[in-house]
């Protein structure tokens, strides 16, 4: 734990944060954010892929936050449990499929130039997947659509993805917005000494 800057320890800090934040609504409303969620696993593999242990072991540590908001939420403060259900256990490997591609980011290329581009588009593909991936798997496992066809459900739950895509999508430009001015603080900074 020793070689790991102090900035990689304040990025995840924030991220546990800004989920343990938003994680109550996922739509947000006028007093509360909508889900950073999905944002939160794609710049948790975006920010923190650099040391490979301790990726794995900030990716385990936000999956652990996200069981426990869930279950507090439901458990204690009397939240719908009615996506509580096998399919939950998908959650893992559509935030996995984030980390991944913020990762596969990080380290193939930079947030200049056509990087921003890369990056826009890997962010807006990662999350459409994470998106069809969790409804998918939620209609096929969770047992509550029997009487249901995949194209309803399909059409059903298509309305919901500009909102989780676009809020997303808002989370990390955010991000991504606040560290290009850290950094061109930064070099100010060293320009001016």
């Amino acid at each position: 734990m020793n070689n790991i800057p102090t900035k990689t320890i304040a990025i995840f800090a924030s991220l546990a944060a800004l989920m343990a934040a938003t994680r109550f609504n996922h739509f947000g409303s006028a007093i509360s954010l909508p889900d950073a969620s999905l944002a939160v696993f794609f710049l948790g593999g975006l920010y923190l892929s650099k040391f490979t242990r301790a990726s794995i072991a900030a990716f385990t540590l936000l999956i652990l936050e996200a069981g426990l908001i869930d279950y507090y939420a439901t458990s204690i403060q009397g939240t719908s449990d009615w996506c509580m259900t096998s399919a939950y256990w998908f959650l893992i490997p559509t935030y996995g499929s984030l980390w991944f591609v913020g990762r596969w980011f990080a380290l193939k290329h930079t947030m200049e130039g056509r990087g921003l581009v890369v990056l826009v588009l890997a962010a807006w593909a990662a999350n459409s997947f994470a998106f069809i991936f969790s409804n998918a798997t939620f209609y096929m496992f969770s047992a509550r659509f029997e009487e249901m066809s995949a194209v309803e459900y399909a059409s059903r739950v298509a309305q919901y993805y500009t909102s989780y895509v676009s809020v997303a999508l808002l989370y990390i430009a955010c991000a991504v917005a606040i560290h290009m001015a850290i950094d061109i603080i930064g070099k100010q900074g060293v320009h001016s000494h």
